[in-house]
């Protein structure tokens, strides 16, 4: 023991220095003699506390080198249980296909039903005031696979019902009979997402003329009815479509695309020409832009009307500078043959903008130009456009709960059908937020009308409800 040892060196020559110096004529008294001899009994417990301090070290010691010992055996183990693992995956994967087999691979099944649901209440200049519509519109969604995805949407309204009468001198005309259901598929696409920029749909799809269709529409419009010009345009069809989006620059800038091709509008006669006739002998627009799905009226399978699908597109161009400030800019079109015999011809174009400046003011609109070939009447071009801006008055900072709930909305439409009607309409509204998806919406819409019939100002209340 190396400290015991150094201790009783030193302890030896300290004596033998203090005989060596003690003068040899002096006598040591009792006293010097039992401080030396106290001194002594100090230094041997000392030397005591030392070893004992010692040995426990070096049992301390001891233990730690059982400890690492144990360590080394369990990191033994451990490597052995990954390399059992490693040589395991790999004889699995010598037997098993390295890519997934169709209809297998990373499937989840995920469903999910979204939607809205509104009710309204309104009351037109010359009418009788109230509920006007009720409306639930459900979106179910289904992910198949990690990159296989399947919508579906519809309409499901509560209205009255149409009897067909005829008057005292044998005219056909239409009754209002009891409230019925009305059921319709808005679209059901299933979506193939190839890469991150490229994604091919295919089915009854939403179209992407402009923006309003695909993000604006039902509950998320902040107003009760759709703006005047979209009757100009379909908002679905039967085809394929490639669509994504490409980043520009690290600012967070993209470019999105869309290219596709559909069966396209028809004519409801097949004739081509500008006009035809209800049962009730009302003269109506023959260009049909919501049906041609390769069944006639018969339930006769028939492919294409006219046999020539239309094709469009959408480019966009996205620039965000800064948190809640974007402008986006779009160009769309759509073109093809309407009439069953493929000789007149159907084109739409649509000019797109939305601005946002901070979250609380938004402006948007579209420019909407068409043209329409007729076979007796030449060709005709009806168009319009739309803007309307949102302000929420939680931009004030005012503190006051129900003031910070609403946003002010205002919006002005104009359309021209081409045959010579013309009507503007100026809408001032609100909506009030119980929630980010339950809403309290409510306008007045001011119309100017070349047709009498249509000049009537409109006061419409909603209450609608986006899950």
């Amino acid at each position: 023991m190396r400290i015991h040892t150094q201790v009783c060196g030193l302890l030896v020559a300290g004596c033998t220095l203090g005989v060596g110096l003690t003068p040899p004529a002096a006598a040591v008294t009792d006293d010097e003699f039992n401080a030396l001899k106290n001194m002594v009994q100090q230094l041997g417990e000392k030397v005591q506390k030392l070893e004992q301090t010692h040995d426990q070290d070096q049992k301390t010691h001891e233990q730690d080198q059982q400890q690492i010992q144990r360590l080394k055996e369990q990191a033994g183990e451990t490597q052995k249980t990954a390399t059992d693992a490693q040589q395991k995956a790999e004889a699995a994967a010598q037997v098993q296909p390295t890519r997934p087999m169709p209809g297998e691979g990373n499937a989840t099944h995920n469903f999910t039903m979204v939607g809205d649901a509104e009710i309204q209440f309104g009351k037109t200049d010359g009418q009788h005031s109230g509920f006007a519509m009720a409306d639930f519109a459900p979106i179910f969604l289904f992910r198949a696979r990690d990159n296989v995805l399947f919508e579906a949407g519809f309409d499901i309204k509560l209205q009255n019902s149409a009897v067909p009468l005829v008057d005292k001198f044998g005219t056909p005309m239409t009754g209002n009979g009891d409230a019925t259901t009305t059921f319709d598929m808005s679209f059901a696409q299933m979506d193939y997402m190839v890469n991150k920029y490229v994604t091919f749909v295919g089915g009854d799809m939403l179209l992407p003329l402009g923006t309003y269709t695909e993000r604006s529409a039902g509950w998320l419009n902040k107003l009760p009815d759709d703006p005047l010009p979209r009757g100009f345009l379909p908002s679905s069809g039967i085809g394929a479509q490639l669509r994504g989006a490409v980043p520009v620059g690290d600012a967070g800038q993209s470019i999105s695309y869309a290219v596709y091709g559909v069966n396209g509008p028809y004519s409801v006669d097949g004739s081509g020409n500008a006009f035809t006739f209800d049962s009730g002998t009302n003269s109506i627009s023959n260009l049909g832009l919501g049906g041609n799905v390769g069944f006639d009226s018969n339930g006769n399978s028939i492919g294409n009307f006219h046999g020539a699908p239309s094709g469009g597109g959408r480019i966009g161009w996205f620039y965000p500078w800064k948190a809640h400030y974007d402008l986006e800019l779009g160009l769309s079109g759509q073109s093809g043959s309407w009439d069953n015999a493929g000789s007149q011809s159907w084109t739409a174009g649509v000019v797109d903008a939305a601005l946002h400046l901070s979250p609380y003011f938004e402006l948007k609109g579209e420019y909407i130009y068409s043209w329409l070939q007729t076979a007796d009447q030449g060709t005709f071009h009806p168009n319009g456009c739309w803007v309307q801006a949102g302000y929420k008055l939680a931009g004030l900072n005012l503190e006051l709960p129900l003031i910070n709930n609403v946003e002010l909305v205002g919006r002005y439409d104009t359309i021209h059908d081409g045959f010579g009607m013309k009507m503007d309409r100026w809408t001032v509204g609100y909506v009030y937020y119980f929630s980010n998806t339950l809403l309290f919406e409510g306008d007045y819409e001011f119309v100017n009308s070349s047709d009498p019939a249509q000049a009537h100002n409109v006061l419409v209340f909603q209450v609608g409800y986006g899950f």
